[in-house]
């Protein structure tokens, strides 16, 4: 049977729901919990998966479960850069609540296969309209998505490579479930904006402050307080904001 299958099959045949999975679904009450559960299809992605292409109609928004869902911005000659990292903290496809129905940005599924739990665009939309409680929690995330953005940017402008490279592990790291996680040298040349070279370099040094290990296609986190150090204010303000809004 096919491997996508068996997991599907695993998660439905789970006792821990979909909304226990995602932290957004499960910061909301049970009556609007129950109203979107109907309308929630469980659907698979492996590592590598294109989930949304920019300038494609939007007809639904994901809640991921397992794996990251990173957003990408596109260039003149298909160069594309990361903007943002969602995990099972929230959602992706926010700017259906902003007014626009077509995908923005590339959104790729990055560092394990992945599960999410689907909502089309016509069900979110009726669905708030007798659950307003819904709209605002999914309002709330979305300041957070946008307060992450804005620190990569301030982050590229004003800060060297490792410290956004230890920023970017960190964020994988709070996504995953494993100190192994799968990052590539092309992964970080999209998150860096630098060559193969500058990342070599910067995992070395990574590396001589024994924060983490580099294999070949994975990073291991040796330890998660020395990257915080490395990473510095480039880190925590979006996290700190996620908690003051959401919670825990």
């Amino acid at each position: 049977m096919n491997e996508r299958v068996l997991e599907v099959d695993r998660v439905k045949n789970s006792p821990t729901t979909g909304n226990d999975k995602n932290a957004l679904l499960g910061r909301l009450d049970g009556i609007s919990r129950a109203a979107l559960a109907p309308h929630l299809e469980l659907v698979p992605f492996r590592n590598g998966d294109m989930i949304a292409r920019a300038g494609d109609d939007a007809d639904s928004i994901c809640f991921p479960l397992t794996g990251i869902a990173a957003v990408l911005d596109s260039l003149e000659g298909d160069r594309r850069y990361a903007v943002a990292l969602v995990g099972s903290e929230g959602f992706i496809g926010w700017h259906l609540l902003l007014g626009n129905r077509r995908w923005p940005h590339d959104v790729v599924m990055r560092a394990e296969h992945g599960m999410a739990m689907r909502l089309s665009a016509q069900a979110l939309d009726e669905v708030m309209a007798e659950h307003p409680e819904i709209r605002t929690v999914l309002l709330r995330f979305v300041d957070v998505v946008m307060t992450q953005m804005a620190r990569t940017i301030v982050s590229s402008l004003a800060h060297s490579i490792e410290r956004r490279m230890a920023r970017w592990i960190l964020l994988y790291h709070d996504r995953v479930c494993d100190d192994d996680i799968c990052m590539t040298h092309e992964e970080f040349r999209l998150m860096l904006g630098v060559r193969r070279s500058s990342v070599t370099d910067a995992l070395h040094k990574l590396e001589e402050d024994e924060a983490i290990r580099s294999v070949r296609g994975r990073v291991i986190v040796r330890d998660r307080e020395r990257l915080l150090r490395l990473a510095g204010d480039t880190y925590g303000f979006a996290e700190a904001e996620y908690r003051r809004l959401l919670g825990n």
